[in-house]
């Protein structure tokens, strides 16, 4: 490898749109104002080429539904060119069409999430604003059951975001989804930097050290929480992938972090991501 690139990401998320047929209200997403709404076919195919061969796991998704997408077979199938590459997305299943779940088992998808935060339609409709619950459901299930039966997905997890509304129904939840053929996990709710009533600490961060991220108009940004563009490292259609990974403005952003600097830097000085996590060098959780 090029010693100018002798870095590379081990994931890198690509938004290929800006569309989602949800209205969550803990995700930004509905006050995005960036544009295009659609990335370019020749974008997403230079981040792609300019990749290949380097064990990438691509994430053909960001602060959007992938599903709606109806270009996402394509762009899986253009993925699995590379023999080294994995395919990963995260869906709130709705979309999840016949058609489609035929797209992503022929793409061999080595790991799917659907978000889904509730048991009974009345708890799961108050985080999933705009989201059809039986289809949701008939379709998931569905989709869990061809799997299981023909192959095509590697894993496949069925996620529910840990919130006070939800947490009665936490335990059925997993013995549900257990027995349907797939793997439950409840995850932790987070808030995004620039929120209301988010303030932030200053601690490493994680997610700057393996993965990288691309907005529908070709911009890489610092991190896939950056709703607003406040932290954009480079520009891939003016770019390589690998000069931007290496380049001067995301290597000294990734020192400032790796010295807890959250506060010399825009987007991350109104985060809170990892502020109960132990850094070695830093003060415990509740000393903080």
């Amino acid at each position: 490898m090029n010693k100018k690139r002798d870095s590379k990401p081990e994931f890198i998320q690509i938004e290929t749109n800006l569309a989602c047929n949800a209205k969550c209200p803990f995700c930004p997403q509905q006050t995005m104002t960036r544009r295009p709404r659609r990335m370019d076919d020749d974008v997403w195919m230079k981040i792609i080429d300019d990749s290949a061969g380097l064990g990438v796991t691509y994430r053909p998704f960001m602060i959007n539904e992938p599903l709606s997408d109806k270009r996402m077979g394509k762009i899986m199938r253009y993925i699995r060119r590379d023999d080294t590459a994995k395919i990963e997305i995260n869906t709130n299943g709705e979309l999840m069409t016949d058609q489609m779940a035929e797209e992503v088992l022929d793409a061999r998808i080595d790991v799917i999430r659907f978000s889904i935060d509730g048991l009974s339609e009345e708890t799961f409709s108050q985080s999933r604003v705009g989201v059809d619950f039986e289809r949701t459901y008939e379709r998931t299930l569905k989709f869990v059951e061809l799997a299981n039966k023909r192959g095509g997905a590697g894993r496949i997890e069925i996620r529910m975001i840990d919130m006070d509304s939800n947490r009665h129904e936490q335990d059925e939840y997993k013995r549900f989804w257990s027995k349907a053929g797939a793997i439950p996990m409840i995850t932790t709710f987070y808030r995004w930097p620039w929120e209301p009533g988010v303030e932030g600490v200053n601690l490493p961060c994680l997610k700057v050290l393996k993965e990288m991220f691309f907005y529908v108009n070709g911009k890489a940004t610092l991190c896939c929480w950056d709703a607003h563009e406040r932290a954009v490292i480079g520009d891939v259609t003016k770019e390589h992938v690998l000069d931007i990974w290496n380049g001067a403005t995301n290597n000294g952003y990734r020192s400032l972090l790796a010295r807890g600097r959250r506060d010399q830097i825009l987007l991350c000085s109104r985060c809170e991501a990892y502020k109960d996590r132990q850094f070695d060098g830093f003060p415990p959780p509740g000393q903080r």
